[in-house]
């Protein structure tokens, strides 16, 4: 013990001081002191990356540090987002055998519970004013948690914040297997659990991308090892839990049908007809698995389903589309460019115009782009996911989780240095309402753009770095 302690005394003070930084953030920060928000990450997010550079084979230090510090914010109430109110809110008109896509918080009468005004109140008029976006297995977790935690509002979050552990764990065991699989090294899966982005933002703040990410990951695993039922059924699982997973959905195309590399081959009718077989059986194989992920979609909506029910859900996800801004890139250029030729803001354009645009790269990545192994089908996500986000309207904080998770198993980093920039978005909350720092916002779009294409285009630039050999 003593040896351990003296062969690791920096480490061990880094995990301390990580400590004292997580419990200050948790229960001792208000969103609008964003000075001291942003030091206090910086601070943590050094101590993450300095413990995996000195601890990267230790992997039961590392890991038993990330779940340190998530138990650290097991009792403080969520203090840079509003949505687990929400969560909450509808978890109790589940257990109360209601429907939660058909009606909307402020639809209810004035004589509700105190901890029902406390919901509402607390969630904001902007999500009490509108339809629920959460897909249902989601909808579930939500019920189980307000079930566990009683009448309580703090007791429905520890429940919560114990799902949220709960599946960075299960990221942490098939995440390492994966990269050992993929023969990458196994401690990159810290850059994603031991980051404070992931721990403040999901375990902190109950944002439920740890279980997508979960199921998503595992998702992949078994890809890998050829078990793609049950691959298609986690898949299915994940976007019922977040719809962003639908997005990886047409890059399967060519897994699938370009497995094989059948170059170089010589040309007599046996070998084409072989050919012809297995790109049969492989097309056989891509069905299947879209039906099998398909039908388990269905299924989670079923219990919801009415044609109510398709109106309001496609009416609030259109509103992140059409309504929504907050941190975006590209589209802030847009919008500017909107205003000098028209005079007004033209959202409710771009909005429609960018998701086809998305839609497009994400089927030229899936038709042109080779992805005949799972290391190139996740860069092709990563790829995928990242240009979506780069031309949103709305690019909420936690919403990088996902990038960040697949570059783990990439040579890519622009998605760790994402992880830290996007914190600088929490400057819009000032103790004087609501306003976005676009300078900030464009440092950290240059930035993250500029890596992005760098690592694409000029990767040597790069490889003298930290994080690149």
């Amino acid at each position: 013990m003593l040896d351990f302690l003296k062969n690791h005394k920096f480490s061990i003070l880094l995990i301390l001081t990580g400590i004292a930084f997580h419990l200050s953030f948790a229960y001792d920060l208000n969103r609008a002191d964003f000075i001291k928000l942003i030091s206090l990450y910086t601070g943590l997010f050094f101590i993450s990356l300095k413990l995996i550079q000195l601890e990267k084979n230790n992997f039961w230090l590392l890991a038993g540090t990330a779940v340190l510090f998530r138990f650290v914010f097991i009792a403080a109430t969520p203090n840079l987002s509003q949505d687990f109110y929400r969560f909450i809110w509808d978890g109790t008109l589940i257990l109360e055998g209601m429907n939660p896509f058909l009606s909307v918080p402020n639809d209810f009468s004035p004589t509700l519970s105190l901890m029902q005004q406390n919901l509402i109140e607390g969630m904001g008029s902007l999500s009490a004013g509108n339809f629920t976006s959460y897909p249902p297995i989601n909808q579930l977790l939500f019920a189980i948690s307000t079930f566990l935690g009683g009448k309580s509002i703090l007791g429905s979050v520890i429940a919560m914040r114990f799902f949220m552990i709960l599946a960075d764990l299960g990221t942490l065991y098939f995440g390492r297997k994966l990269l050992q699989k993929l023969k990458l090294p196994a401690h990159q899966i810290f850059w994603f659990i031991l980051n404070p982005f992931i721990i403040i933002e999901l375990t902190g703040n109950l944002h439920f991308e740890s279980v997508m990410l979960f199921f998503l990951t595992w998702s992949i695993y078994l890809l890998h090892q050829k078990k793609w039922i049950w691959s298609a059924i986690l898949l299915g699982i994940s976007v019922s839990i977040k719809l962003l997973p639908l997005l990886f959905l047409p890059l399967l195309w060519s897994y699938f049908l370009k497995k094989r590399n059948f170059k170089n081959l010589p040309d007599n009718a046996l070998i084409r007809n072989k050919i012809r077989q297995i790109r049969e059986l492989n097309f056989q194989q891509l069905l299947i698995y879209y039906l099998i992920a398909g039908t388990t979609i269905l299924i989670s909506f079923l219990p919801f389903l009415s044609s109510e029910f398709i109106s309001n859900f496609s009416a609030s996800i259109a509103l992140w589309f059409q309504k929504f801004e907050f941190n975006a890139g590209i589209y802030y250029i847009i919008r500017w460019i909107g205003f000098q030729l028209k005079g007004y803001n033209i959202i409710a354009t771009a909005g429609k115009i960018l998701p086809l645009i998305v839609i497009l790269i994400l089927a030229a990545l899936a038709v042109f782009r080779r992805n005949n192994s799972t290391e190139k089908l996740i860069h092709t996500m990563l790829l995928g996911v990242s240009v979506y986000f780069f031309l949103s309207t709305t690019v909420h904080p936690w919403y990088i989780a996902t990038p960040l998770l697949l570059s783990v198993f990439t040579k890519f980093r622009f998605a760790l240095v994402w992880s830290f920039l996007v914190m600088l978005s929490y400057s819009a909350y000032t103790g004087n309402g609501f306003q976005e720092n676009y300078w900030l916002i464009a440092v950290e779009y240059i930035l993250v753009i500029g890596i992005f294409l760098i690592e694409i285009f000029k990767p040597k630039l790069l490889t003298r770095l930290p994080y690149y050999k």
